[in-house]
């Protein structure tokens, strides 16, 4: 890896209001070229999406640690659980920082390519599922923290279910017009905040070779 290229991403998300030092040395250490496709290598430490292939896209970097910076603001501690491993490239951030990394992933060519990725910068406390994001993953619940990287039309009742108490949901939420929402369970309730409009691929139910 050309770590002055991680080095200067990182340097682009802290002028973007990133303010974590522990995202920011995650994102500085992860080489995001390798979770593009090779024709848009020179693209991958723009503060851009990029397509992946399947319909699908890389999220912007700024995007990726935001979601990150707010499960650290929230003391998530332990393992979290990803809806869309998608290239990989949330997941490594993740993988970096917390102690396991439990990732669903609808399309089972992406998974493929995410779990050689990870596995070829070393990352080996990521567990992987295939199949449909919108049921989580409920035989490893309950998860301190679920992050979903595709936006969903309404809240996943399932998801909301395996959070653990004090456990936090980072979603966008809605299909034409997207927020990001962060739902924290307290007990049997759950207080939304809504923090940016976004713009992400929609999670679809079900699950795809």
């Amino acid at each position: 890896m050309n770590t002055r290229n991680g080095q200067q991403l990182s340097a682009l998300l802290q002028q973007e209001g990133i303010k974590d030092p522990v995202v920011l040395q995650a994102v500085a250490n992860t080489p995001r070229q390798l979770f593009v496709e090779a024709a848009l290598g020179h693209k991958a430490y723009e503060n851009t999406a990029l397509p992946i292939g399947k319909g699908q896209t890389i999220s912007q970097p700024v995007v990726v640690a935001r979601m990150t910076e707010i499960l650290r603001e929230h003391n998530i501690t332990g393992s979290v659980l990803e809806i869309g491993t998608g290239s990989g490239y949330q997941t490594a951030i993740l993988a970096k920082i917390y102690e396991h990394v439990y990732s669903v992933e609808r399309i089972k060519s992406l998974q493929f390519q995410a779990r050689r990725k990870l596995q070829q910068i070393d990352l080996h406390n990521v567990s992987m599922k295939h199949g449909d994001g919108w049921k989580g993953w409920a035989s490893k619940a309950p998860f301190t923290a679920i992050i979903v990287t595709a936006a969903a039309a309404s809240v996943p009742e399932k998801l909301l279910a395996q959070l653990t108490d004090g456990g936090v949901l980072v979603i966008p939420v809605g299909t034409d017009s997207q927020v990001l929402q962060v739902i924290k369970r307290q007990g049997d309730k759950f207080t939304v905040d809504n923090v940016a409009n976004v713009k992400f691929v929609p999670l679809v139910p079900g699950d795809i070779e």
